[in-house]
C-alpha cells in the first residue's frame, strides 16, 4: 500500500461489543468483537474527487450518514480485531484509490468472422437436412 494513503487514526471511531465468533467461555465475559466507523466527508486527508472513489467503491460499506462501517470478530483477542478492521479500512480506501487499467477496444479478426459464418453455415445445413424435402406430400 501506499503512504500517500494513510488515514488518521484520529478520524476512526472504535466499539468494541461482544463476539458472536469463537472464545469459548470467554466469549460471554470480554468484548472482542471491533466496529470501526470513519467518516468519508470529514476526512481531511483525501481530496474530493478521491473522496467520490471512495464512497463509490464502498457500495452497500457507506450508510446514509456518509460513514464506512467495518466490523471484525474473527478473532478471540480484542487487539487483533482491531488490527484486522483498520487493515480492512485501509486496504478498501487502497483498492478505490488505485488508478484503473484504460480498456483498450480490440476488433474481431477477419479469420475469426470467416469461422463463425462457415460454422453457421454448416449448422443451418445440418437443420435442414432434417426437413422433408419440399412439393412431396
Amino acid at each position: 500500500m501506499s503512504a500517500s494513503y494513510t488515514i488518521p487514526e484520529s478520524e476512526m471511531r472504535l466499539e468494541f461489543a461482544r463476539s458472536s465468533g469463537p472464545g469459548g467461555q470467554n466469549v460471554n465475559k470480554v468484548s472482542s468483537k471491533a466496529r470501526l466507523h470513519w467518516y468519508v466527508g470529514r476526512s481531511g486527508a483525501f481530496t474530493d474527487a478521491q473522496k467520490a472513489l471512495i464512497r463509490a467503491y464502498a457500495g452497500k460499506l457507506l450508510n446514509k450518514h456518509d460513514e464506512i462501517v467495518l466490523s471484525a470478530e474473527s478473532e478471540r483477542s480484542q487487539l487483533q480485531n482491531k488490527e484486522e478492521v483498520i487493515r480492512r479500512l485501509r486496504e478498501l480506501v487502497f483498492k478505490a484509490l488505485a488508478p484503473r487499467k484504460k480498456r483498450r477496444p480490440t476488433k474481431v479478426s477477419r479469420t475469426q468472422k470467416r469461422k463463425r459464418v462457415e460454422q453457421k453455415r454448416i449448422v443451418g445445413e445440418k437443420k435442414k437436412a432434417r426437413k422433408p424435402p419440399r412439393g412431396e406430400w
